[in-house]
């Protein structure tokens, strides 16, 4: 038996291929979730199949319908659409119910008519808007429920998909429909102090299928949602090749045992100003001289800004952005939730075959998640799936402070990382100079020297090793020639 897409591939991708045709399904949500959206994407998906569908409003007039279809571009002329409002007649005083109360009049009246629509269409696929309706007109939680049960059993034999929609605004919100359905799907809406509200959904319950658990990061844009599944990097495991990619720069390239390598992550920290971005943009600019894809992923700065940088330095990357082989995405956190900044990069690396992907920072990607405390984890997630994709990754680190031995970085990620390298400001003989050391290495030999560092219309420059100076990493270094003088006076 075929699944029943959904019309939205993220959501067909987190319930194993769509629904289960011939079952009934809840899709609950506050108001302003989507729910209206993703049911009118399952029921076109249907119509562009050739199926009957139907769409049976109990709270929208259809007017309300179309005008959403429109804002996102859509035409319902395939779409058959029965409103069950309360006519304007109803509510004159005369139509008032006096001797039956109104829950045993109109609850029958409204599955009546619903059910000789049925009979007439022969609907595949049928919505029904929303349950909140049905149980005002039930009266009971007992009416209320044999309702549904009734709703269930007549679809049953029927190979009719039936979803219901509930914008949980009861009081009285019970789990009776939850168990009876074959899948919970649950649409959320969190709305952080700053920046546009966040949502995500959550499979609650899906009978005999494997489905992918845990929360899903989505957005409602024109043409409707877009779902964004959670990133498991054991689903995407392949053999890494680990060759080595060089900057260009042989010094540097000297310094890191011949390059980064492919399916590895580094991590590149310093003081703001020291050329972190610039190093890595390097090695991105490499990979496109070679013809090669490299992603950057901005948080911190603008398009424009590092492409003029860039070309300050040697670098031009306007015929590489024109050619695809440089690829720059600029990252507004307060905008973009992490699963899609994830989805991002996922394709990035499936459809561009990006080599080399740059975030830049990480200091950004934490203000891009709605709860640090999971940084971490998705961060690992991630870089998993880049290594088994043999991706070279590199990140930056902002150290807070400019100089001196107490700096840190509000994310520690150099565990996570293969390599890091580490640039600093130093100072000597009444100027500010940078230095360049790489402090960790799992995928091979690296110098473990201590270089000069500059930048200029050149490019990279890296100097010989620092020998003369004593204690660089502090910040305020020690030549090693006057020590020595010293230590001989007082002898």
């Amino acid at each position: 038996m075929n699944n029943a897409s959904t019309g939205i591939p993220g959501l067909d991708d987190v319930l194993g291929g769509g629904f289960t045709p011939g079952r009934l399904y809840l899709i609950e949500g506050t108001p302003g979730a989507g729910k209206t959206t993703l049911a009118l994407q399952f029921l076109m998906e249907g119509a562009r199949a050739g199926e009957s569908v139907l769409y049976v409003t109990l709270s929208e007039t259809v007017d309300e319908l179309k005008g959403v279809a429109e804002s996102h571009g859509w035409d319902l002329a395939g779409l058959q659409t029965r409103e069950l409002l309360p006519s304007q007649e109803s509510l004159q005083p005369d139509e008032q119910y006096t001797v039956f109360h109104p829950s045993e009049v109109e609850l029958g009246e409204t599955t009546q008519r619903v059910l000789a629509d049925v009979e007439q269409l022969n609907p595949t696929r049928v919505v029904f808007d929303s349950l909140s309706e049905l149980r005002l007109l039930a009266g009971t939680s007992l009416r209320y429920r044999r309702q549904i049960l009734a709703l269930k059993q007549f679809f049953a034999g029927r190979g009719c998909t039936v979803m219901l929609l509930d914008d949980m605004t009861s009081a009285d919100h019970d789990q009776q429909v939850q168990s009876i359905s074959h899948a919970v799907l649950r649409l959320e809406q969190l709305h952080s102090d700053y920046g546009s509200s966040r949502r995500r959904l959550l499979v609650l319950k899906y009978r005999g299928r494997r489905f992918r658990e845990g929360y899903h990061d989505y957005k409602i844009d024109k043409g409707g949602l877009i779902v964004f599944p959670r990133l498991v990097a054991g689903e995407h495991v392949s053999k890494a090749l680990q060759a080595k990619l060089p900057s260009g720069v042989q010094t540097l390239d000297d310094l890191l045992g011949g390059g980064i390598a492919r399916g590895s992550s580094t991590l590149v920290v310093g003081a703001p100003g020291t050329g972190k971005s610039t190093l890595a943009m390097q090695f991105a600019f490499a990979a496109a001289q070679r013809g090669e894809c490299a992603a950057l992923f901005i948080f911190d700065e603008t398009m424009t800004n590092l492409v003029n940088r860039a070309e300050s330095l040697g670098m031009d990357l306007r015929p590489y952005l024109a050619s695809g082989h440089i690829r720059i995405r600029q990252v507004d956190p307060a905008e973009m939730s992490p699963g899609e900044l994830v989805h991002g990069i996922r394709l990035a690396v499936e459809s561009h075959d990006a080599r080399v992907v740059v975030i830049d920072s990480l200091n950004g990607y934490l203000n891009a998640m709605p709860d640090e405390r999971f940084l971490i984890v998705q961060l690992h997630e991630l870089l998993m799936y880049l290594a088994q994709a043999d991706v070279a990754t590199m990140m930056i680190g902002a150290h807070q402070g400019l100089i001196g031995s107490q700096m840190q970085s509000p994310v520690d990620a150099s565990y996570l990382a293969d390599s890091v390298i580490l640039l600093r400001y130093f100072e000597t003989n009444g100027e500010v100079r940078q230095a360049i050391s790489v402090v960790k290495k799992r995928t091979g030999h690296h110098e473990r020297t201590i270089r000069s560092f500059t930048m200029s219309g050149r490019g990279l420059e890296l100097g010989p090793p620092l020998r003369e100076f004593r204690g660089i990493l502090t910040g305020v270094p020690t030549p090693v020639e006057r020590r020595a003088d010293t230590e001989q006076g007082h002898g």
